[in-house]
């Protein structure tokens, strides 16, 4: 088995770590970022979860989804909630979800805010996308 837990996770497997970070906000953000996992986990089944980037700031860390390296993260920001595609500036968004970080070389995310819905087959098909692109034998960026 995998040994991905990162140091500070004691007894709490990711997927546990993954719902108190959701339950935090208790509010529409907890809701929006449980969607978002739903959509991601359905897209590709194989994706590997994760919680990177604790630090005092931000204790109980960053949710995040790999397959073949990182797809995306989550962000739990004071008024939305972020997804960030990190190779998001390689993928072609057909359904044009991608609403922040448009002039970053890389990354591309989508900002939800309170009321928003989530485009669900924009997503998925962005998740597809990503997957694809790490999982090509012709990748190019490093690990």
């Amino acid at each position: 088995m995998n040994a991905s837990a990162d140091s500070g996770s004691e007894d709490q497997s990711i997927s546990q770590q993954i719902d108190a970070i959701i339950a935090k906000p208790g509010d529409w953000r907890s809701l929006a970022l449980s969607q978002l996992r739903a959509v991601i986990k359905k897209a590709d089944p194989a994706v590997v979860e994760e919680v990177k980037w604790k630090k005092p700031s931000k204790p109980e860390g960053v949710p995040v989804w790999s397959h073949d390296g990182i797809l995306c993260l989550c962000d739990t920001l004071k008024n939305s909630v972020r997804l960030t595609f990190l190779k998001g500036a390689q993928l072609k968004d057909p359904n044009k979800i991608f609403n922040t970080r448009l002039d970053s070389n890389t990354a591309r995310a989508i900002g939800l805010r309170q009321g928003d819905v989530i485009d669900e087959d924009g997503l998925r098909a962005l998740i597809l996308e990503a997957v694809e692109l790490n999982t090509s034998k012709g990748k190019r960026s490093g690990s």
